[in-house]
């Protein structure tokens, strides 16, 4: 019999290994360490990982490989979708949750994340949820469940970071819905790195992703965005899950946005509402009462635009403020808007209308909080600038919905039966859209609908 000694299993074991460079930032791998990333330009992201030669989360799964099939003979019969309990959510997913989906919500962190698919697993009934946690114990979850103010005797809270203790649990569990908080504290010990490492997130995600599809199980996973406000790990995890979902808003106000990036059993257009307050989420089902400052006087400045977000109509108040420049080179600001834009349209009324905002400060500012990237907001923003530069009052039931095009013409905007109609259900009198939207249908509005077809006959039919 041959004696291997000790230190030759060691450095064979070690040799099954491969010790490569990775970037945090994108994934790249590298033989050796480089100082800046060729494919995502990030520099001093290359960190030592050992990594496997091959995947092993199929034997984490612990299921038999799929065999292949004749397409004709695959039955096409879907499975129902889970409908939560919150509309806003489900309205996002493309009417519930789908069987074996695999999805990801990233959010800044305390933005909200988590108190909101705590908050959907509690209000939805007879629906057993297991609840995994790397960042919080079960007693800090106890708390955020008694913040809520919501019970349900079927969710199962599971503190634990590693994937195959996890995989265990379920197997015994059976839940209907797996909830994983976040996915850059897990680890598997089939790689040997640190936890939220490239490798790690990406393993760990195979791994989740693999058992959804075989167990018909969904599991929604959170993700930490980075300071670009992209989701940290490697651009692969996004094309990994089914499902993509930005949980936005400003720390500053109540609302947050739930934006669809990317979704494979539905719109991509949707997004949902919602409003922060102490006792959890609430959903907003009419955001333009919210959105608009109740007011009883008129003031200069203000304005209402018909925007849309998604597939939802919106109105939004946009409010701006024209005055001298006392203090030599005018200022230029803009909250919740391209300044860019606000720039263009500012050469456009200087150069087709006449109006000389060179030496004045401009400051442009949205309600409520919101970024609003719909170029339908243009002829509100026009609107709100003239009316500040003559200090002249718009009255509050105008509505205004059109693109600004450089020549001075007002273009015309998509679904735009769709935003008259919002504007009527709201009360408003008057809806200012361009001329060049043919066919429009008046049934479904009881406003009147003005069309202008440049700058210079809007200014003159709002103030004269």
């Amino acid at each position: 019999m041959i004696c291997i000694p000790n230190y030759m299993l060691i450095f064979t074991q070690m040799s099954k290994n491969k010790s490569v460079y990775i970037c945090q930032n994108c994934g790249t791998n590298s033989p050796k360490w480089m100082g800046k990333c060729s494919n995502c330009g990030a520099w001093n992201s290359f960190v030592e990982e050992l990594v496997a030669p091959k995947s092993k989360a199929a034997a984490v799964v612990n299921a038999p490989k799929a065999m292949p099939q004749l397409l004709h003979e695959i039955s096409s019969e879907t499975r129902p979708r889970l409908l939560t309990s919150d509309t806003e959510l489900n309205r996002v997913l493309g009417g519930g949750i789908v069987s074996g989906g695999l999805m990801l919500i990233g959010g800044e962190p305390g933005i909200g994340k988590s108190t909101l698919l705590l908050q959907v697993v509690l209000q939805t009934k007879g629906l057993r949820t297991l609840y995994v946690s790397g960042e919080e114990s079960e007693q800090q979850l106890k708390m955020r469940a008694d913040r809520i103010q919501q019970a349900n005797s079927e969710v199962l809270v599971y503190a634990e970071t590693s994937v195959e203790a996890i995989v265990q649990q379920i197997d015994q569990v059976k839940p209907h819905l797996l909830v994983i908080d976040s996915i850059q504290t897990l680890e598997t010990s089939l790689i040997e790195s640190a936890a939220g490492s490239v490798s790690q997130i990406r393993e760990a995600t195979h791994v989740l992703q693999q058992y959804a599809k075989r167990h018909h199980l969904p599991i929604f996973i959170v993700g930490h965005i980075t300071k670009e406000g992209t989701i940290a790990g490697p651009k692969l995890l996004e094309h990994i899950v089914d499902t993509v979902l930005q949980f936005e808003g400003d720390r500053n106000y109540n609302y947050r946005i739930l934006r669809t990036q990317k979704n494979r059993f539905g719109s991509t257009a949707e997004i949902g509402i919602y409003e922060m307050r102490s006792d959890g989420m609430r959903a907003v089902t009419n955001p333009s009462e919210l959105l608009i400052t109740q007011r009883d006087e008129q003031v200069s400045g203000v304005a209402i635009a018909v925007t849309m977000e998604g597939m939802r109509a919106l109105l939004v108040e946009v409010q701006a403020l024209v005055s001298p420049a006392v203090y030599g080179t005018p200022q230029r600001s803009a909250t919740g808007y391209d300044l860019r834009r606000l720039g263009m349209l500012l050469a456009v009324l200087d150069k087709r209308c006449g109006f000389r905002f060179g030496t004045y400060d401009v400051f442009l500012n949205i309600a409520g909080g919101l970024r609003v990237e719909d170029p339908a907001v243009d002829l509100a923003v026009v609107a709100a600038l003239l009316s500040s530069y003559e200090d002249m009052a718009i009255n509050n039931k105008y509505a205004f919905s059109g693109e600004v095009g450089l020549s001075g013409e007002i273009r015309a905007v998509n679904k735009v039966e769709q935003r008259l109609a919002e504007a009527s259900k709201l009360g408003y009198e008057k809806v200012f859209i361009s001329k060049y939207n043919q066919k429009i249908k008046e049934d479904n509005t009881s406003a009147e609908i003005n069309l202008v077809k440049t700058v210079a006959e809007f200014y003159k039919k709002i103030f004269g």
